[in-house]
């Protein structure tokens, strides 16, 4: 097995760190989605329209993409420290801002600047790990990441439907300028710098351009990070549309929408604590190959399902389905993306969450645009996003190429 410089870790400072940084990588989703149980409640209190409300969702993840690529590459630049506390700092800010909000304008400019903040956790988090760890290591670290990583933006709207059972809406902003808060003083106190300075100028990868360029000419790295993409456009078809369409056409309430999201929850930390052993055993790159079959498969479920009128009860294993292939999915998808770029680990990880942040902004107004009164316009986008991943899959990354991870 590979040497990693996690290995001189104690047991008791691995543990932590990784929780650490779990809390840093799971900011970001937390940010997107723990509002979106209050979706009626933001659309009443500004008078506005089910395409305003999820324009805010998607001007989130939009400062968010954005926000990666500035950290990602400045953290190989200058160390992984300094970008994340300035980072977390802003966010803690915006959210305060976000918080008071007069009207829906201000509300979607506050929402980049907050997706801005949280971007660093998430690829800060990524690169840490790849600064650590090497090897199957590097994978068994990844899926304990994409544990937080993949059930953060399905466990956030249940904690948000609970917290709306004693707060209104602006109450949830709040909580997150605490979140990010307790992160910044986290950092501080367990969080050493892991980017020796001798890493931050290899020949060949110092400049910018250099570690752009060994990144986006690695067709791995290039399929994969469609892959990850993809997979997470399906998701978030589902994420933006689950509020409404739950909540205003089945007629849940806040607490039973959130039964539901919890059993998402369950569905994809069962698949990412899946895909950390899998992986190891048999290559991220064949995990991939059901994980993605298994996307598609839900996908259709939701259709057939929802026209042939099963409702909640076909609805909601399938969803599950396919959130337990997304689990299973992303721990790998950042193994294959992460494993031979070491020394622009924040510029891979950046691009890698940039890409998944500008799919899912895009996802959420094409799934407003056929307006939310059944399941089989978000049902289609994840179909074509599982099968957009299988495509790059088998005729980009082409798993037969890549080589065993040691």
């Amino acid at each position: 097995m590979t040497a990693s410089p996690g290995d001189g870790l104690t047991r008791g400072r691995r543990i932590t760190t990784l929780v650490v940084l779990g809390l840093l990588a799971g900011l970001g989703p937390f940010t997107i989605d723990l509002y979106l149980p209050a979706f009626p409640a933001v659309k009443r209190a500004f008078d506005t329209t089910d395409a305003a409300v999820q324009l805010t969702l998607s001007a989130t993840t939009l400062g968010f993409a954005f926000g990666q690529l500035v950290v990602g590459p400045l953290s190989d630049r200058i160390g992984r420290r300094r970008p994340l506390l300035i980072a977390t700092s802003v966010h803690v800010l915006a959210s305060v801002g976000v918080a008071l909000a007069p009207d829906i304008a201000s509300l979607l400019v506050l929402r980049v600047v907050q997706g801005f903040g949280a971007a660093a956790g998430t690829v800060v988090a990524m690169a840490m790990v790849r600064d650590l760890f090497a090897g199957k290591k590097l994978t068994t670290a990844l899926s304990r990441l994409a544990l937080v990583i993949g059930i953060a933006p399905i466990a956030a709207p249940v904690l948000g439907s609970w917290l709306l059972g004693f707060l209104e809406w602006r109450g949830l902003f709040w909580v997150l300028a605490a979140y990010a808060a307790l992160v910044i003083v986290l950092q501080l106190v367990f969080l050493r710098e892991t980017l020796p300075p001798h890493l931050r100028h290899v020949p060949g990868h110092s400049t910018l351009a250099q570690k752009y360029r060994a990144v986006l000419t690695d067709r791995v790295f290039v399929g994969v990070a469609v892959i990850g993409a993809s997979i997470f456009g399906g998701m978030f078809a589902y994420l933006s549309t689950s509020s409404l369409l739950l909540q205003e056409v089945y007629g849940f309430t806040p607490g039973e929408f959130g039964i539901v999201f919890a059993l998402c929850s369950i569905a994809v930390l069962i698949g990412t604590q899946t895909a950390g052993r899998a992986a190891n055993r048999f290559g991220p790159q064949w995990v991939l190959s059901v994980s993605t079959a298994l996307l598609i498969v839900g996908a259709t479920l939701v259709i057939v399902f929802d026209l042939l009128a099963f409702g909640v009860a076909g609805l909601v294993p399938a969803i599950a389905l396919f959130a337990f292939a997304f689990g299973l999915s992303m721990p790998c998808v950042q193994t294959l993306a992460l494993v031979g770029h070491r020394s622009e680990a924040g510029t891979a990880a950046s691009l890698l969450g940039a890409l998944n942040m500008s799919i899912a902004g895009l996802v959420g107004p094409v799934v407003g645009l056929f307006g939310v009164e059944s399941a089989v316009p978000m049902g289609a986008i994840m179909l074509v996003c599982g099968v957009l991943a299988t495509c790059m899959l088998w005729f980009v990354v082409r798993p037969k190429d890549v080589p065993p991870i040691e």
